[in-house]
């Protein structure tokens, strides 16, 4: 029987970290949620697969390519194979991050 859950509870903030926690994992991709504290982030770097990146609470300041947005919630952004991307967390933020390997 499924379960209805909401995103946004299943992961909780951690003072001075990043918080990971993997949903799915397949061949064909992965679905993982992320808790940025404040001033936290990811640096930039590639990644050889498409990704989305869907913001659940909070706001981010996502750069892709050189070009920095701010994205919060509700919103997302791709992030293109092979193009550089990083996160900053402008404030406390939670997103779901789907990678499709295909």
């Amino acid at each position: 029987m499924a379960e209805v859950e909401r995103l946004v509870d299943m992961i909780d903030y951690q003072e001075g970290s990043v918080v990971s926690r993997t949903l799915l994992k397949k061949k064909t991709g992965t679905v993982t949620l992320f808790a940025f504290d404040k001033d936290e982030g990811l640096s930039e770097h590639t990644a050889p697969f498409d990704a989305l990146v869907f913001v659940l609470d909070g706001a981010a300041e996502v750069t892709v390519s050189g070009v920095a947005s701010r994205v919060q919630q509700g919103e997302m952004v791709l992030l293109p194979a092979g193009e550089p991307h990083a996160v900053a967390a402008v404030e406390r933020f939670k997103m779901m991050l789907t990678m499709i390997r295909s």
